[in-house]
């Protein structure tokens, strides 16, 4: 790709690339990294980003191949809620990974969505993530983004970094928040005990949660989601962390836990239905509400509970209104 300088006025070459807003160069991250590579040049010779730009110089830029993803497409069925050309929303169930991982990789996500739309994926700069702007954990059912192209993928991460995206989860927990409405403000770190838990600590990233309380069950609430920030497992760390762990959570709380908080005489019955009928943590990501970052409409999606919470909230209105 060849672009002339015909400005009178010296300009930056990153930002000049920027303003230029041509499709391939879909973000300012990508354009520093093409100037890093050296796949960009000004009248054949590699320069800084920083470089002042003069009238009359050609700038080269080589655009790499896209690197085809090894991970092999299955046919597994997707519930899509929203689809157009260039962004889908799909409603993840409990039990699948959002993408392979060393020991883990068939039955993803990935691999659902690699035989659904084929070459029509934003494959960045991580060609084992095709597709993947955010994700859920494995046992977190609800809406999930994909990104059918490299601009899209971009932009929709620029939004959630920005804090454009609108995203609520449903959940139960067990015990009563202090308040009705609030927000849980704390640093989330790696856990030092267990590494593959997170953990409120004095250092680390800023996490913010602000919750509501839709309905109360005795020793149970279920609860609206909202989050500022989007750190690992942050509302299962935050909860766990107010003293009202996700019923069914394994990794944040522990059955014993769970049983102590309740009256005695109904531990059997809990104890029964996380056995039989709640097998996961109870959460849902239940709506995303955004401007779509190509066509600048309003997109709004929500995905009802699964079975499985609704099984547990009728449960709960039984023994527990």
């Amino acid at each position: 790709m060849e672009i002339f300088f015909n400005r009178k006025e010296p300009f930056r070459l990153d930002k000049f690339l920027v303003e230029a807003k041509i499709s391939e160069l879909y973000s300012r991250t990508f354009i520093d990294k093409l100037i890093l590579d050296k796949a960009v040049k000004v009248n054949g010779t590699s320069v800084k980003k920083s470089h002042l730009l003069k009238s009359g110089d050609k700038i080269t830029v080589e655009i790499p191949e896209i690197q085809v993803s090894e991970i092999k497409p299955e046919k597994i069925d997707l519930d899509i809620r929203f689809e157009d050309e260039f962004i889908a929303i799909i409603n993840k169930p409990a039990g699948i990974t959002v993408h392979p991982a060393p020991g883990n990789e068939t039955g993803t996500i990935v691999n659902a969505i690699l035989y659904h739309f084929n070459e029509d994926l934003a494959y960045g700069t991580d060609p084992t993530r095709p597709g993947i702007v955010h994700r859920l954990d494995k046992d977190t059912s609800g809406l999930l983004l994909i990104a059918k192209n490299d601009r899209a993928q971009s932009l929709l991460a620029q939004m959630f970094q920005q804090r454009e995206i609108d995203k609520h989860y449903t959940a139960i927990v067990t015990g009563i928040p202090p308040e009705e409405e609030g927000s849980i403000k704390t640093l989330i770190n790696r856990s030092k005990s267990d590494r593959k838990k997170m953990a409120v600590s004095k250092e680390g990233k800023e996490a913010i949660t602000h919750y509501k309380i839709t309905r109360f069950f005795d020793v149970f609430s279920m609860i609206d989601v909202t989050l500022e920030t989007g750190r690992t497992h942050q509302i299962r760390v935050h909860f766990s962390h107010l003293n009202c762990p996700i019923l069914g959570d394994p990794t944040y709380s522990s059955l014993k836990r769970t049983l102590n908080m309740i009256p005695y005489n109904y531990r059997k019955k809990v104890k029964y239905l996380l056995a039989n009928h709640l097998k996961r943590q109870a959460l849902h990501a239940s709506r995303l509400k955004f401007i779509h970052p190509i066509t600048q409409k309003l997109i709004s999606v929500e995905a009802e509970l699964p079975e499985d919470m609704q099984y547990c909230l009728n449960w709960l209105e039984k023994y527990f209104q």
